[in-house]
């Protein structure tokens, strides 16, 4: 295996692992500056304020972006798979 072939393997794990952590972190980014915001403008100091919509909001997200985050990483397996005579030979 030359050393291209790693840093193309590299280089495709960490970007199939930014699309799939994507949609999470961004969701989560949103509501927790939401709730943080209305935390400040209320004064309601309260952790569980803030970490019930976040669980919610992820949920909700895995449930949407579920099938596509799936779809990436089967498509990504599959290629590692049939990649593997080339990097054998």
């Amino acid at each position: 295996m030359t050393p291209e072939m790693v840093m193309d393997l590299a280089h495709k794990a960490l970007f199939v692992t930014t699309l799939l952590a994507a949609p999470l972190l961004l969701v989560a980014l949103i509501v927790g500056l939401v709730i943080g915001m209305l935390q400040a403008a209320t004064q309601i100091h309260e952790a569980t304020l803030s970490f019930i919509p976040k669980l919610l909001f992820l949920v909700i997200t895995l449930f949407v972006a579920g099938p596509w985050m799936l779809k990436i990483l089967v498509g990504f397996t599959r290629g590692l798979y049939l990649s593997i005579p080339t990097m054998v030979g």
